[in-house]
Order: structure tokens, then sequence, then C-alpha cells
């Protein structure tokens, strides 16, 4: 059985099927926001899209090298202390955890060329720690899923 999120999600036969499902989570978290901060969100969700089709599996793609290693401490942590559900504990430490991936994001929108995808990200980035918080748990999940098989 796999120990590491490096192990478990970046696995050559594993990777494509962890895109698709972390693809489909981010599609699942914008579709459940409401009200203003929720209809600015989706605006420029769809922008994105539309700006790029297929962007959004690309960018899951390209980051989740990083993402993985800015989640693999909090992983650790869990497996460490005999956790059985990697949502709840992030969850738990959703700010850190929030923070973490975050820094990703920021870094890799201020080295983009791109200046669409700059404005869409700064537009979108107020509300980002309060959007990956309530990520947190269905990414755990996910993980967890994608760990079972490993």
């Amino acid at each position: 059985m796999a120990e590491t999120l490096k192990e478990i999600l970046l696995d050559s036969s594993r990777r494509p099927a962890v895109v698709t499902d972390l693809q489909t989570l981010v599609d699942e978290e914008v579709s459940d926001k409401s009200g203003v901060s929720g209809a600015v969100v989706k605006t420029g969700y769809a922008g994105v899209k539309k700006i790029k089709p297929g962007i959004i599996g690309s960018a899951v793609d390209s980051l989740l090298d990083d993402f993985t290693a800015a989640l693999e401490p909090f992983y650790a942590d869990f497996k460490a202390s005999g956790g059985a559900d990697f949502g709840d504990y992030l969850a738990g430490r959703s700010d850190e955890a929030a923070d973490a991936l975050l820094n990703v994001t920021d870094s890799r929108s201020e080295q983009s060329s791109r200046d669409s995808i700059k404005k869409v990200y700064s537009k979108l980035r107020p509300q980002g720690k309060k959007n990956v918080e309530e990520a947190l748990p269905r990414l755990g999940k996910l993980i967890d899923k994608h760990a079972a098989t490993a």
C-alpha cells in the first residue's frame, strides 16, 4: 500500500484518473457556489473555460505535482496520527491546508504570461481561501479513494 501522496496521486497508472476526479471536484465545487460571490466564481470559471477549452484539466494536471508536494506534510501527519478520514483531517487544519494550496496557485499566477488568466485569477483570489477551505473535505475524500486503491 502506498504511504505518500506522491505514490498515491502521481503514479503514472493512476494519474489520469486522479486528474479526471480532481477536474470533477472543481466542477462540483463551482456548481455548489451560491449567492453573489458564487455568481462571481461561476462567471470567472466559465470565463476561464471559454478562453481555452480544456484548460481546467490541463491546469489540474500541471499543478498536481505542486499540490501534492504542498499537501504531503499534512498527509504524513494524518497517517502518523492514525486518522481514518483525510477530508476530516484537512477540514480540521483548513487554514494551513488552504494556504499551502493557494501558495501554489498564487505562484503559478504570478509566473503566467497570459494577462487574461492573471485578470480572472485576481478577481477570484479574494474569495479563494474560503472556497479552498470549503473544498478540503471533498478533496480529502478523493485522496482517500485513490489511497484505497494504491
